[in-house]
């Protein structure tokens, strides 16, 4: 990095949102997962989409590489840079440019808090349906990176079912456009491939989003378990019932008490082994009835203690703020926290829990289990003292034990946080060199010189030649013409950028 760079990058934000001392950067330093370290060179904050387009392109005129950051929430390390790339925070871009209640469609910046978006659309009746635990804080484009998930992912979706249409600036400057307002299902699916790329094709400047009515009623039970298999064994009974609840999580015991000390206490039973929280909704009260009725019966049969269910909304939001804020809670229990993100077939769940406790009683660790129990993604949440001499390398070891035993049933290596730095070394576990070498293919069309978040997701070193592969590939939408951002900030439209040529 240097002060020219520096300063050209002032010429276009503005010099109070460059950050450029030792302590400006250091802020930067980490996201949401406290293992992972990396002060990036400078730090540029790009206020609207035009600045944004203008610090792409001088990054691509000298070569730069440079790392999106959205919020900073992320878990996986995936939104940090080194000292030799440029981070670009893009928090400044946060406006909600338009709200269609009749087609049911938003367009936000990447900068846009996930909460607010559904508060914005609730006085139309609707909201926005995917919310991670960190949705009071986290932004859309981090979302639309990361592919985000939450509580009610299991009936609603992650974040791709949601997103219509992206405008994209690319490594080279250049906005490309993809998919639509209106969803047409014609084309290869762009918007798809780009949902979950953790910011190695470009990043987001315009985001269209589906949007959902709000439900007319809904029903929220609390289960609590004398035992961990018994709440799993639960799990899938619900599931094989054919009732698709909106969201089925689990708490272990080791959870719950860090949420009942804190602020975030919700009145979990703590001599509980776990604890379901299972909501369902729906158009019609008689029918949403039924179904809860139905979930509390299987749920008594296959080991639940008790079964409450919320009496009002104020009861229901306190439930769900306990598990919400789960992860914050823990802080309580020590100063670092390594917070694992993997995913197992339901079936498979009792027996997996039961692994990750003989895991953790092997290596003298506290793990917490808090997680989204109705699609099997587990996060077991491991607390420790980096300080400690020999700690953080048991918390390693431990870690790949419970990633290789997730593996061993069918399962996978993420569910929502992404690979980023820290799950780099377990894509060797699932995937080929050819395959991580057709990933790392089709990462070069949309960013030939690999300058956007480099060093991320696929590890370059495990890669085999890939036959497919040539030694450069021409970047998706060189077909059009490039043009400036300039279009009316207050709409997606047709024609906001270029096509993505395939």
């Amino acid at each position: 990095m240097t002060a020219q760079l520096a300063d050209a990058l002032a010429d276009i934000v503005g010099a109070r949102h460059v950050r450029t001392t030792p302590a400006e950067r250091r802020t930067y330093a980490r996201d949401g997962l406290p293992t992972h370290q990396r002060v990036p060179g400078v730090v540029a904050l790009p206020g609207s989409r035009d600045e944004l387009v203008a610090v792409v392109r001088l990054l691509a005129a000298h070569g730069v590489p440079f790392v999106p950051r959205g919020a900073g929430t992320g878990l996986s390390g995936g939104a940090l840079a080194d000292g030799s790339a440029v981070l670009v925070v893009l928090t400044r871009l946060n406006r909600i440019l338009r709200i269609d209640p009749t087609n049911r469609v938003a367009v936000v910046e990447p900068g846009v808090v996930n909460a607010r978006l559904s508060a914005a659309a609730a006085p139309l009746g609707l909201h926005y349906a995917p919310d991670p635990s960190s949705q009071t804080a986290c932004t859309i484009g981090g979302n639309v990176a990361e592919n985000a998930g939450g509580p009610h992912c299991l009936k609603y979706g992650v974040t791709a079912n949601h997103v219509l249409a992206l405008e994209v600036v690319l490594a080279d400057g250049r906005l490309v456009e993809l998919g639509s307002p209106g969803g047409e299902p014609w084309g290869p699916d762009l918007v798809g491939l780009f949902v979950g790329s953790e910011g190695n094709f470009g990043i987001a400047t315009r985001i269209a989003v589906r949007l959902h009515p709000l439900p007319r009623a809904v029903r929220t039970l609390l289960a609590d378990f004398a035992s961990l298999r018994s709440a799993g064994e639960g799990v899938s009974a619900v599931i094989a019932s054919g009732i698709v609840p909106a969201a089925l999580e689990m708490m272990d015991q080791s959870c719950i008490n860090a949420v009942e000390d804190s602020v975030y206490a919700a009145g979990y039973p703590r001599d509980a082994a776990a604890v379901l929280l299972v909501e369902l909704d729906g158009g019609a009260e008689a029918a949403v009835a039924a179904e809860a009725t139905t979930v509390a019966e299987l749920l008594l049969t296959h080991g639940a203690r008790s079964i409450r269910t919320a009496s009002d909304a104020a009861e229901r939001e306190r439930l769900w703020q306990g598990r919400k804020k789960a992860f914050g809670a823990m802080g309580r229990l020590s100063r670092d926290l390594v917070v694992q993100d993997a995913v197992v077939p339901r079936s498979a769940l009792p027996d997996v829990l039961e692994t990750i406790g003989r895991i953790a009683a092997t290596y003298q660790l506290t793990v917490s289990n808090v997680f989204h129990a109705g699609d099997g993604n587990l996060h077991p949440n491991i607390s420790f003292d980096g300080a400690v001499p020999g700690l953080k390398a048991r918390v390693d070891a431990a870690s790949t034990e419970i990633m290789e035993a997730c593996i061993a049933v069918g399962g996978t290596i993420t569910g929502e946080h992404g690979v980023g730095l820290d799950k780099l070394r377990y894509m060797p576990l699932i995937f080929d060199g050819d395959s991580l070498a057709a990933m790392r293919a089709v990462r070069r069309v949309w960013d030939p010189d690999e300058r956007v978040n480099p060093g991320k997701v696929v590890p370059v070193h495990a890669c085999r030649e890939w036959a497919g592969w040539g030694p450069r590939a021409t970047g998706p939408g060189s077909a059009g013409q490039t043009r400036p951002g300039t279009a009316d900030p207050g709409a997606m439209p047709r024609g906001s950028g270029d096509r993505m040529a395939v």
